[in-house]
């Protein structure tokens, strides 16, 4: 089950609007239909922590792994690498259908493509040429 599937389940167990879940998160009606309708997710890990606090369950209910390398890619790379790390997933995904690999294989091949790409995007801040780093603070 998707975070979107997961959410709009938990929201309506607790007879709640998506208007009254953002009103409370303090995110518009929109967004919370982005994450229940749209597959999108929360931009910061912190969104998973209130969530799980109004809607009593446990963060690590709302994130599988692939949610947390999404989330993990968006805080450091911002939409982009949100969308880099969905194509990722993807195709890692696609590359599975023929079904030769067992579920720990493939489980142990997703965790290093993910690794691979948080490296890659790492080194690659070194070429980034010093008008368009972000400054850390």
């Amino acid at each position: 089950m998707k975070f979107g599937e997961k959410l709009r389940q938990l929201r309506k167990s607790k007879g709640m609007s998506q208007t009254e879940l953002g009103n409370q998160l303090g995110v518009t009606l929109r967004t919370v239909r982005g994450w229940e309708l749209e597959g999108r997710y929360p931009k910061k890990r912190e969104l998973y922590a209130k969530i799980a606090e109004i809607l009593e369950c446990e963060v690590s209910y709302l994130l599988t792994e692939e949610e947390d390398f999404i989330t993990g890619a968006s805080e450091l790379y911002g939409s982009r690498g949100a969308k880099q790390a969905e194509q990722i997933l993807e195709q890692t995904a696609a590359m599975f259908a023929g079904g030769e690999l067992s579920d720990t294989e493939q489980i142990a091949f997703i965790n290093e493509i993910q690794s691979l790409y948080l490296d890659s995007k790492k080194r690659a801040k070194k070429f980034t040429p010093k008008k368009y780093r972000v400054t850390e603070e």
